[in-house]
């Protein structure tokens, strides 16, 4: 098996980066200059989880805005609490595929996202 810059598995280094949501992704993008398993694990997994962080960011203020409005705001915000609870449901089963999956040495693409960096780290 080949070895990150960290010394570590190339499955390891790029199950972190899904692991962590994202945060080891950014340190393995900025130090991992060679092993593309690893930066396409890393970029992928930034792109994806901060995404989906900023979009439950967004729905959950919303819905708050929506929900603080008196006597309305529970029909209001309940829509947006909906979404926001299959948003979670989605970001825990995108966490434990993508994980899963860059232990297991593959390469999956996400839609959209997966053909995006493939496309940077060809450049």
């Amino acid at each position: 098996m080949t070895k990150s810059v960290f010394g570590l598995d190339e499955n390891i280094a790029a199950a972190l980066s899904n692991a962590t949501f994202g945060i080891f992704g950014a340190v393995a993008l900025i130090q991992e200059r060679e092993n593309k398993f690893v930066r396409f694990h890393a970029m992928q997994s930034i792109i994806v989880f901060f995404g989906l962080a900023v979009v439950s960011g967004v729905i959950g203020l919303v819905g708050g805005i929506l929900g603080s409005i008196p006597i309305l705001g529970w029909l209001l915000g309940l829509p947006f609490g909906l979404i926001d609870f299959v948003l979670g449901l989605v970001t825990a089963l995108a966490w434990a595929y993508l994980t899963f999956m860059a232990y297991s040495g593959k390469m999956p693409k996400v839609p959209v996202v997966g053909d995006v960096v493939l496309r940077q780290l060809e450049k």
